[in-house]
């Protein structure tokens, strides 16, 4: 007998026998309600129960995303997408950072998504490689200057958000990476619905239906770093996040199982998860308290490598010349996202360990002047970068990497990083985030208006409406 087998039938003989589904295995049952547990701690978090230093480490989050957001406002990606929306766009409702242009919300949302991703400047989460103030941010201000909210209440939902967003990444990581998806687009309309919720005032029913659309629009390939694409990622996520909050808002509804359910989020995006990292410990630990700031305008994997280069460089006065070649011991990560040993544009640029290190020697910086298309084509780097040789070494974390630079007169130079300047062992100090800030919003605002903006950031939980950052970092 004549037999071939199909999913959900058998064919005997040109006949089909429709097979009956094999029923799977119940989940445990702390598994059926993920999202409602996350719901019901999301709702009833009050600004009150924050500790002092989550509130100093949210203002230094928004900060920073506010001095990228404002940098990168004229990137060519930033006009482009802004030529694109704007024949289309709505009312005036909120500000894009940084540009005199003001659009509806959702669009305001995308494009200050956009434009605070593009120069990959912006927070990172170190475990789960998630930029958790992009998707998150553009949607508070955005809402702050649509419905006028307090400075507490726009830090709560920001603590919160990226509360969720980190979370929900946690739980999947890093199988949902290695998959292929970008984890800040494909978690960050969680942070962005959470936190656009949390200003609504949605209740546990509501706010589980957010995140519910939320779990229906993931976005983001790993395929598109180097290009234009990763910066839309985060926008995207963020009007995502915003419309699935907003259509909550007005009773529309969605799973109440959106992220663990069979056919959920968590299962459709990752082949394994431990909803653990989702639901325990909320209010007792708080995920911005391990969010790092970038030092280096490029894929974080490289930092260590920067890092190492110019400690180097400046402790013996080196010049692209002196050196015969580069030897460089990195975690296996660094191939993986950034083996471009030949970029062609800035943005290529930031994605190849091999100018990463060269830009180190002769710059002795890594700001996003540094990554300009010129830059990257600059003779004297691009030969540098010709003598960066790699091995990878399983034994390095992610935030690690040994340097050893062979000098033509035979010396050998070496530098172990144990921790890359920016991460969470060894942060970035509030000088230096102030010095970061006033340098990207250089020749974007004026002197005294970039100063003002830098204030009300630091000072955020204390306004009565904080609506006034968005109108601050208009140009």
């Amino acid at each position: 007998m004549n037999r071939r087998s199909f999913i959900g039938s058998t064919v005997i003989a040109g006949a089909v026998t429709i097979a009956q589904p094999v029923a799977a295995a119940p989940p445990p049952a702390e598994e059926k309600h993920v999202t409602q547990t996350l719901t019901r701690y999301l709702v009833a978090a009050k600004f009150e129960d924050l500790p002092e230093a989550i509130r100093t480490e949210a203002a230094r989050s928004l900060l920073n995303w506010v001095g990228v957001a404002v940098g990168g406002s004229h990137h060519e990606g930033v006009e482009i997408a802004l030529a694109t929306v704007a024949p289309f766009a709505g009312p005036a409702q909120a500000a894009v950072l940084g540009r005199k242009e003001r659009l509806d919300i959702m669009n305001a949302v995308l494009l200050n998504g956009i434009s605070s991703h593009v120069f990959d400047f912006d927070d990172t989460d170190l475990t789960t490689a998630v930029h958790p103030s992009a998707p998150v941010v553009p949607v508070l201000l955005a809402l702050a200057e649509y419905r006028k909210v307090s400075g507490q209440d726009f830090i709560n939902a920001m603590v919160l958000g990226i509360e969720a967003e980190c979370r929900i990444a946690h739980a999947v990581t890093p199988t949902m990476q290695d998959a292929g998806w970008h984890a800040t687009g494909s978690v960050g309309a969680f942070g962005a619905a959470v936190a656009a919720s949390k200003l609504l005032g949605l209740d546990e029913t509501r706010m589980c239906h957010a995140i519910g659309l939320a779990a229906t629009q993931p976005v983001g390939l790993r395929e598109m770093f180097g290009s234009m694409t990763k910066s839309f990622h985060p926008g995207r996520a963020a009007q995502n996040g915003l419309l699935a909050a907003l259509l909550a808002e007005k009773g529309y509804t969605s799973s109440l199982q959106g992220i663990e359910a069979r056919r959920g989020w968590a299962n459709v995006l990752s082949t394994k998860h431990d909803y653990a990292m989702i639901t325990e410990g909320l209010g007792s630990h708080y995920e911005i308290s391990r969010n790092s700031y970038k030092p280096f305008a490029c894929g974080l994997v490289v930092h260590p490598v920067i890092d190492g280069c110019i400690q180097l460089r400046n402790e013996n006065n080196l010049t692209a010349d002196m050196i015969d070649r580069i030897d460089l011991g990195i975690h296996p990560i660094v191939l993986e996202l950034t083996s471009n040993r030949t970029p062609r544009t800035g943005l290529e640029g930031k994605f190849s360990v091999y100018y990463a290190a060269a830009i180190g020697i002769v710059v002795g910086r890594a700001g996003e002047a540094q990554f300009s298309d010129a830059q990257v084509r600059d003779p004297v780097v691009t030969g540098l970068r010709d003598r960066v040789e790699t091995a990878v070494d399983p034994s390095l974390t992610q935030d690690q990497a040994r340097v050893k630079i062979r000098l033509k007169d035979r010396r050998v130079l070496e530098r172990f990083v144990e921790h890359a300047v920016g991460s969470v062992e060894n942060p970035m100090s509030d000088a230096a985030l102030d010095a970061k800030f006033t340098d990207l919003a250089s020749g974007i605002l004026p002197d005294g208006q970039a100063r003002k903006l830098l204030a009300l950031c630091r000072g955020a939980e204390r306004l009565a409406d904080a609506g006034d950052i968005a109108r601050a970092a208009a140009a």
